[in-house]
């Protein structure tokens, strides 16, 4: 999605940049930047997604995690 995002923001300042009439360039430079804007959240999210703990651990995970030891799904295995 948030390449279609970009590719519609790079469309919109294209049609913008050859418009001849003030109102088509107002309205094609006011999409270009609400595109910018969502473009720039959108690539925020992949990373912020991509880099992200899963959402819920056991509550053993978590007693482990509060006695400041590792949890057991990121631990190596014990020997």
């Amino acid at each position: 999605m948030r390449w279609l995002l970009l590719a519609f923001t790079l469309i919109a300042f294209v049609l913008c940049f050859t418009r001849h009439s003030p109102g088509a360039w107002g309205l094609w430079m006011l999409l270009g930047l609400i595109g910018v804007f969502a473009t720039t959240l959108a690539f925020a999210q992949a990373r912020i997604a991509g880099n992200a703990r899963d959402d819920s651990l056991s509550e053993y995970d978590l007693m482990r995690l509060r006695e400041g030891k590792p949890p057991l799904r990121d631990a190596p295995p014990e020997q």
